[in-house]
């Protein structure tokens, strides 16, 4: 099921749902199902390489290894 963020209409709630493509959940806040859909915000580019990095060096701190490629490991 996919993350959608919705917007109530009635009492202005911004929130976000996991739910079917057809289905429109109930307000959070006033339980109203006057809904608008929007556009959900995507994850900023080059965030996830940093916080694959820190978690590997983690990892390692740590003695575990098994997240490594082989080629990773040949560097270490």
């Amino acid at each position: 099921m996919p993350l959608y963020s919705y917007r109530c209409k009635a009492c202005d709630h911004s929130f976000e749902a996991l739910v079917r493509s057809s289905e429109t959940p109930a307000c959070a806040s006033c339980g109203s199902q006057d809904l608008e859909r929007l556009v959900s915000q995507v994850a900023p580019d080059g965030k996830s390489a940093t916080v694959l990095k820190g978690a590997r060096a983690q990892a390692a701190r740590e003695g575990h290894f098994s997240n490594y490629s082989r080629s990773e490991l040949k560097r270490r």
